[in-house]
């Protein structure tokens, strides 16, 4: 080998060994590399440079749209075969559609970009939404507009064809005194909005029909809403000293020095379970043996733990029966008793499908026949039990009916409410955010109590209003249910809830979706630009208030009250929370959200309490609008 061979293999060989890494500034990742990274890991699309995103846009939006509209026209034409109507659902509530021979023979008449502006009470409607095969809100409207003919023949068979988009979505049972869809109709007919209300049930009502520019959408250009959230002022009454949530409050003051504090909150309610117990309670429980006593008391104030389990036999299923006696409704949102049968009780479909019956009352006298509590029983003792548990629900029911509110305990809950307005953090008042969302943060302009409490019935109410830029789901529904909570636990509201806004997970129980109405949608950025600039009218439900307010009393609040009244569903809500035996909530107390930690469960370690059973559950997605974001957010709440 010569040296020229030998000098040749010498500088083929690295001279490190790390000589065939790239150098520095190759080693920087490239914006698309297939390597796992930021945009970069597997089954992910690779960044698009400027160029590419440019061709790529022009390809969308060179489309052609007129031969996508005729193939699909094309389409639907070989489905209408021999002049047949547009094969359905046989179990869709939508208009079927018309034989091609009327689509043909209907004059052309030209349809307009309008807003409707609506209301209706959501009792009985599985939601806003359309879906073919429930009953909705949309579906009735869309039906009456193709029997009024604001909607063509040829368009009535779907509702996208006339662009029909909804400025907030409501869930089952929610009411709306005001809310708006926006659409293309046929408007030429000057009794347009009579006639469509004569295709409607008197749940849903039309206010009135505008014009709008061509790009409108309700759903895009509303700048706020405002919802009304009716809660009875008994909510607001301390829990009932025999409860586990009254005895945590009480020794956790003494642990933490706050007992004067905690009287001081609680002043204007001294003495309120005293007075009812020394002048209703006990004269009827002098009477009753030491036995019966035991489980009278025991049916009145049940301890709930963290998956509802009761024994299955023995004295627990008796008093949990006896405990559900005369609670047991059914709210037409699905609010009665929700407390499920035993964890794997095979029979638990069964008898939750008869708790949700109306009337379906838990059949103490069977379940006496087959417990250890019925055996020591004699059948004198038995019915003394049954008939003087009743008594005593009708007692406690009675005292929190007739309570009239104080203007210091309105007080105490405006300054809970108050310490909402602003851009705060949910995180906690919604479900499926992390502290770090950026979508969490949430603006409200203002939550206020009336100060002057409405009496139906014997039942004392407050109406709250809350005004927002955009709510997620079961927001309202929780900031309502954690100012109550704390007023009425004593504790120092305004603190706890701006606490609530850190990293700590909080389990806040939803108030039942009962009371929960969206009071109206805002649009003032689109009627002092676009309305203005092209000559439109405002869209403005202040020149409906009239009939708004009356359709609010009679066919919103009305059933508000009713249901309550047959159900207890905010009786059994509470009740349920000042029983529950886990320390979800005990940062009502004095010692806060420490207390929750102390005691070996943080809110955020288990699905939450109020989702699990601490609330009556309701079928609830609220309702869901869109901000600049892009996200979908939901209030009812």
């Amino acid at each position: 080998m010569d040296l020229d061979t030998v000098s040749t293999q010498s500088n083929a060989e690295p001279k490190h060994d790390n000589a065939d890494r790239p150098a520095a500034h190759d080693r920087k990742r490239k914006r698309g590399d297939d390597q796992r990274g930021r945009a970069g890991g597997r089954g992910k699309k690779r960044d698009m440079g400027r160029k590419e995103w440019h061709a790529d846009l022009l390809r969308r939006e060179n489309v052609d749209k007129r031969q996508r509209n005729e193939l699909e026209k094309q389409k639907r034409q070989e489905q209408q075969q021999n002049g047949a109507a547009r094969p359905q659902d046989k179990h869709s509530v939508l208009p079927a559609g018309f034989a091609q021979e009327e689509i043909d023979a209907e004059d052309r008449r030209p349809k307009r970009k309008v807003a409707v502006l609506i209301g209706y009470s959501g009792t009985g409607y599985r939601g806003m939404q359309i879906t073919p095969t429930e009953r909705t809100i949309e579906g009735d409207l869309f039906t009456a507009f193709v029997k009024a003919g604001a909607i063509s023949k040829a368009n009535a068979d779907d509702p996208k064809k006339s662009s029909l988009v909804r400025c907030a979505r409501t869930d089952k049972g929610v009411h709306a005194a005001g809310n708006m869809i926006s659409l293309k109709l046929i408007i030429e007919d000057p009794d347009v909005v009579e006639k469509i209300n004569e295709h409607l049930s008197p749940q849903i009502r039309v206010w009135g029909i505008e014009r709008t520019i061509g790009s409108f959408s309700c759903y895009m250009a509303c700048d706020s809403r405002w919802y009304e959230y009716l809660i009875p002022t008994h909510a607001l009454i301390p829990p009932h000293p025999s409860s586990f949530l009254a005895t945590k409050i009480v020794e956790l003051a003494k642990e933490m020095g706050d007992e004067e504090g905690l009287a001081k909150r609680q002043a204007d309610m001294k003495g309120f379970w005293e007075e009812v117990e020394e002048k209703e309670v006990k004269p009827l429980l002098a009477e009753l043996d030491e036995e019966v006593r035991a489980l009278v008391l025991k049916a009145l104030f049940p301890r709930y733990d963290d998956s509802n389990d009761y024994d299955s036999t023995g004295d627990d299923l008796f008093v949990r029966q006896l405990a559900d006696m005369g609670d047991t409704g059914k709210a037409s949102n699905g609010q009665g008793n929700q407390r499920g049968p035993k964890k794997g009780n095979k029979d638990g479909e069964e008898e939750e499908a008869a708790a949700e019956e109306p009337g379906a009352e838990a059949p103490a006298e069977a379940a006496a026949e087959n417990t250890s509590a019925a055996a020591k029983l004699s059948p004198e003792q038995r019915e003394t039990l049954l008939s003087t548990t009743r008594q005593l629900k009708k007692v406690y029911d009675s005292a929190r009916r007739s309570y009239r509110i104080s203007p210091e305990r309105i007080e105490l809950l405006q300054n809970a409410l108050s310490a909402y307005i602003g851009t705060r953090n949910y995180h906690n008042y919604t479900i499926q955010k992390s502290f770090h969302d950026a979508s969490a943060k949430r603006v409200i302009k203002s939550f206020v109590a009336n100060k002057t409490p409405i009496l139906i019935d014997g039942t004392e109410w407050l109406s709250l209003k809350v005004h927002g830029q955009s709510f997620m789901m079961h927001q309202i529904r929780k900031m309502v249910g954690m100012a109550a909570l704390l007023v009425r636990s004593g504790a120092d509201a305004p603190k706890r809830i701006t606490e609530s806004y850190g990293k700590e997970r909080y389990s806040i129980p939803k108030v039942p979706g009962l009371g929960l109405l969206l009071e109206r949608p805002v649009f003032d950025s689109y009627n002092s630009t676009q309305a203005q600039k092209f000559g439109k009218e405002k869209l403005d439900f202040g020149k409906y208030e009239d009939k708004i307010e009356e359709f609010k009393r009679e066919s919103i609040y009305k059933r508000i009250y009713e249901e309550e009244a047959s159900a207890n569903t905010f009786h059994q809500f509470f009740n349920h929370i000042d029983n529950y035996q886990q320390p979800h909530f005990l940062y009502l107390t004095s010692k806060g959200h420490a207390a929750t930690v102390a005691a070996g469960r943080s809110g955020g370690e288990k699905k939450e309490a109020s989702e699990t059973g601490a609330a009556p559950a309701t079928a609830d997605a609220d309702e869901q609008t869109k901000k600049e974001d892009g996200t979908a957010v939901t209030a009812q709440a």
